[in-house]
Order: C-alpha cells, then sequence, then structure tokens
C-alpha cells in the first residue's frame, strides 16, 4: 500500500533517449531500446514502493513528425516489449492500460495492446498506463465536445509527481487536466540513465512537500504569551 511519504499516482515523462544515444555517438534506436529496459526497471521499482498508479509518456501525438524509420522502429518496439513484459506484469500483479489514440498504430501494435490489456486485467497491486499517440490536449477538447465537464471515467486519477528526465521543463502536453495540482520533477539526467536512486530521492522530496491545493497552508501555534511575575 502507498503512504503519505510515496506518491500515489506518479507521471513519468521519458525524455531524452535520442540525446541519449547520439552523446555516445550511437544510432537514435539504441537510446530507445536502452530506455525501454530502464522503463522495466522504473515499473518495477514504483511497483515495489507501493505506487498505486503509474504513468508512462512513451509517444506524444506530435512525435509523428519524427523521421519515419525511427517512429516505425518505436512502434515495433512497443510491439515486441508488450509481448516480453507481459508475462511479468501478470505474475506481479500489475494491470496495464494504454491511453491515446489507437486509429492511427499498426495493426500488430492494437492486437498487443487489446491482448496485453485483457491478460492484466485483474492486476490489483499497481494499474501501469502507457500513453502511446497521446495529445492531453486532444483528450480535453474530446471530453468537452458537447460543452460539458469531462466524465469522470473519461479522466485518469489526479497526479501527485510528475518526473521528467532529459533537462526540459514542460509538460508537452502531457496530462494536462490531471497534474493541476501535481509536484513536478525535473530531472538533468537521459532517460536511458534513471535510476531507482534518483526516483527515491524524487520520493524523498515529495514527502517532505507540503500539498495545500489551493488552502491555507499549516501555521505556527503562537507563541505562549510571557508573564512577568512581581520582582
Amino acid at each position: 500500500m502507498a503512504t503519505a511519504t510515496v506518491p500515489g499516482h506518479v507521471a513519468i515523462i521519458m525524455d531524452g533517449n535520442g540525446r541519449w544515444a547520439s552523446k555516445r555517438g550511437r544510432p537514435r534506436w539504441m537510446g530507445h531500446v536502452r530506455g525501454a529496459h530502464t522503463a522495466r526497471e522504473i515499473v518495477a521499482h514504483c511497483a515495489r514502493a507501493g505506487v498505486q498508479q503509474l504513468t508512462l509518456y512513451a509517444f506524444s501525438s506530435d512525435n509523428w513528425t519524427r523521421p519515419r524509420e525511427e517512429v516505425g522502429f518505436l512502434l515495433d518496439l512497443f510491439t515486441s516489449h508488450l509481448d516480453r513484459q507481459l508475462a511479468t506484469l501478470i505474475k506481479h500483479g500489475i494491470r496495464l492500460s494504454i491511453i491515446g489514440r489507437r486509429d492511427r498504430l499498426p495493426p500488430a501494435l492494437v492486437t498487443a495492446i487489446a491482448h496485453a490489456e485483457a491478460r492484466s486485467a485483474q492486476g490489483t497491486r499497481m494499474h501501469l498506463r502507457v500513453a502511446i499517440d497521446y495529445s492531453s490536449r486532444a483528450a480535453i477538447t474530446a471530453a468537452l465536445t458537447n460543452g460539458e465537464t469531462p466524465a469522470a471515467e473519461s479522466l485518469l486519477p489526479n497526479v501527485d509527481m510528475v518526473i521528467r528526465t532529459g533537462g526540459e521543463r514542460r509538460l508537452s502536453d502531457f496530462l494536462l487536466w490531471e497534474c493541476a495540482y501535481a509536484e513536478l520533477a525535473f530531472l538533468d539526467v537521459h532517460f536511458p540513465d534513471l535510476s531507482t536512486a534518483d526516483v527515491d530521492a524524487v520520493f524523498a522530496d515529495f514527502a517532505a512537500r507540503e500539498r495545500r491545493f489551493g488552502a491555507v497552508g499549516k501555521q505556527p501555534a503562537p507563541a505562549a504569551d510571557v508573564v512577568l511575575a512581581d520582582a
């Protein structure tokens, strides 16, 4: 179970895979492979720590503008990763859901998503969501098509902690509604180098923060009146 010292819902913007590879003189696809390995480690660590909801930003709707070869590699990587990791997720009670559009994804990936979601649906230890072809603005726009407040079932649980790697300081169209009161941590480390120690440090910082949600924070107790005895 999560405690007050562990965020209930953690969202991670997994940024810097390509730059990690380029920095080492390697092709960008190698950074994505290493990033997938890191993602496995982070998922397992968050489950052990008691995180109840974990949402990973894997592929934004804007990422379609990247080179065709890189996009194709990423989509194939998602498909193979789902197939390889499903048994582990089920074994450890982790439910998997994919958020984002599916109509533009390859049929093989859509099939793998449906299979993984159905097989892991009974997991109760942690709910892992992976955002693929995701745009928060598009999701909000779709929910507000009729000019109404989005229904509760169309939204994810409120995010408690956002972690972004890669040195950037922005949300990049990720869970904008759900992050209304999220705590933010921007790390100057590329995602493939993100360690469980880095995550623990973020959680320790989270535990030390006072979350007021617009209310007045805890006030110090008034000093006791000092009464001077007669000389």
